[in-house]
């Protein structure tokens, strides 16, 4: 005897554009929680999640399954304020995906023993309006306009034809 099959109810043409998505979950939770009081709002970014606090991105949250080491909460800083935040952070070091020795953005390794601690001391600094985290992205240059090519008259050829 046969098994019944469980079929899914199909969805009518009407139904189509309700269906929503599953949304990922945000990597590092507490970490938004934290600075809720901020109202931050976040962006995806290369497969990440950027924190902005109002036009300065202060944060990325970063969680991905590529065995990289740069998983963790990666704080928006410059390399003039390196030196201090390491007296705040020991265990911070530069992105390793970005190719460099030293980069702006410094990450807060997932992988330390002091990760949610050194995370949520970020937050307190970000919170108290630190300096040393946030930065204002260089806003996007509008596309250059496409030249129009000059339309050649009708009944002309693009190439020279040949006398007869």
């Amino acid at each position: 005897m046969a098994k019944p099959h469980c079929k899914k109810p199909a969805l009518s043409a009407y139904d189509a554009p309700f269906v929503l998505k599953k949304r990922k979950t945000v990597p590092h939770e507490f970490v938004l929680e934290a600075i809720d009081s901020l109202s931050p709002w976040t962006r995806a970014m290369f497969g990440c999640v950027a924190v902005y606090i109002e036009d300065r991105m202060v944060l990325i949250l970063r969680d991905k399954d590529d065995g990289s080491a740069d998983n963790g909460v990666w704080l928006a800083t410059s390399e003039e304020h390196h030196a201090s935040l390491r007296g705040e952070f020991p265990n911070m070091r530069s992105i390793q995906l970005l190719g460099k020795k030293v980069t702006a953005w410094q990450n807060l390794g997932v992988e330390t023993p002091d990760f949610e601690e050194a995370a949520l001391r970020a937050c307190e600094l970000i919170l108290a309006g630190d300096p040393r985290i946030g930065k204002v992205p260089a806003r996007r240059r509008a596309p250059k306009p496409v030249a129009k090519r000059a339309r050649k008259p009708a009944g002309k050829s693009a190439g020279k034809r040949a006398k007869k």
